[in-house]
């Protein structure tokens, strides 16, 4: 029996717009480009991947970015990880010279540290030092702000996610409601920043955010027989009565709910991977292999900011594929497991 399911509509087949070309960006263009063809290519890290142990992969690495010894303690290697994250975004600040925009970018280490910050808070437990540093507010501050519990200092858009988020943990003692809040309070406030620069790459590309965040939710939610119909994010291309619809069906019909949408491939070989491994490795990668692709069809835009956010993009993701190899291996992770997850 042939099962019909009402599809959302979508102006596009794989990926949106990425906006109109900006002339004034025609240097800073040029910058990314001479330097976007030093990413470690997919062939890399198959090949980092199955490297036989840590010394070999170090060997591997020594050549790039990453020149990670065996000797090097776990604190060193995460921050030689951490002080690649602060060069990128360094210079994609100095190339996009766009104060509205570096700001809204920023906000996604203000939500990081918030998080952070409100676990802590919650658990009472220390609240120690290892804020990120280049967001909004800057590390001492937000230490300060909970230390103290005057958030007067904060933004605004921050003090009112502090106040929504404890009181969603307070409702049922649950961490997870925290993320839940503060993923919602992000996803808004990116979406919403987005509109009001009138930028048509970044609103799409957090619009997809959301669709690739809801997806990951319907599963989580699937395999751990929750059924939480408040959680999805707001913004997105499918609709929420389309995402609750998923709630109410089985793994083997899921896909079939994405059909006439963009993302019924990696919906499909993320099923498929969960009923047999009961795992999310395979999802993950390709919720990550979608977005990166979005990020890599603005190669084909001459001039503006869309290829240097998106370099900014991927190389975080690059350093993120780094770091989750290193720490396979140090693990002794299988490579096919680690080869399972890695998207680039």
């Amino acid at each position: 029996m042939v099962i019909e399911l009402e599809q959302p509509r979508f102006y596009f087949s794989t990926y949106p717009s990425v906006g109109e070309a900006d002339w004034n960006y025609v240097y800073a263009v040029a910058q990314i480009r001479a330097i976007e063809d030093r990413l470690l290519s997919p062939q890399f890290f198959t090949e980092l991947a199955n490297t036989k142990d840590l010394k070999e992969l170090c060997e591997m690495l020594s050549g790039t970015d990453y020149a990670i010894t065996a000797s090097m303690t776990e604190d060193e290697t995460q921050q030689l990880f951490l002080n690649k994250r602060i060069e990128t975004r360094k210079l994609v600040e100095q190339l996009i010279d766009n104060e509205k925009i570096t700001s809204l970018l920023h906000a996604r280490v203000d939500f990081a540290n918030l998080r952070l910050a409100i676990r802590r808070l919650v658990t009472e437990k220390p609240l120690g030092t290892d804020y990120l540093p280049q967001g909004n507010v800057q590390p001492e501050q937000f230490e300060l702000a909970f230390e103290q519990e005057d958030y007067s200092g904060l933004p605004q858009f921050l003090q009112d996610d502090v106040e929504s988020a404890v009181l969603a943990y307070y409702k049922n003692k649950n961490v997870r409601d925290v993320d839940l809040e503060i993923d919602r309070a992000e996803a808004e406030f990116m979406l919403s920043g987005a509109a009001e620069l009138r930028n048509v790459f970044l609103t799409e590309l957090f619009r997809m955010q959301n669709d690739l965040t809801n997806i990951r939710i319907i599963m989580r939610q699937k395999l751990r027989n929750i059924e939480e119909r408040e959680t999805f994010l707001a913004g997105g291309y499918v609709e929420k009565s389309k995402l609750i619809q998923c709630l109410d069906t089985g793994f083997e019909t899921m896909a079939q709910h994405f059909y006439a949408t963009p993302y019924y491939h990696l919906v499909e070989s993320g099923v498929a991977y969960i009923q047999k491994e009961k795992s999310f490795l395979k999802l993950e990668a390709a919720c990550d292999d979608h977005f990166l692709g979005f990020l890599k069809t603005t190669r084909y835009i001459p001039a503006g900011i869309q290829p240097i956010i998106a370099y900014l993009f991927l190389k975080e993701q690059e350093i993120r594929m780094v770091r989750l190899v290193t720490a396979g291996k140090k693990a002794s992770i299988e490579p096919k497991t680690i080869l399972d997850r890695i998207a680039v």
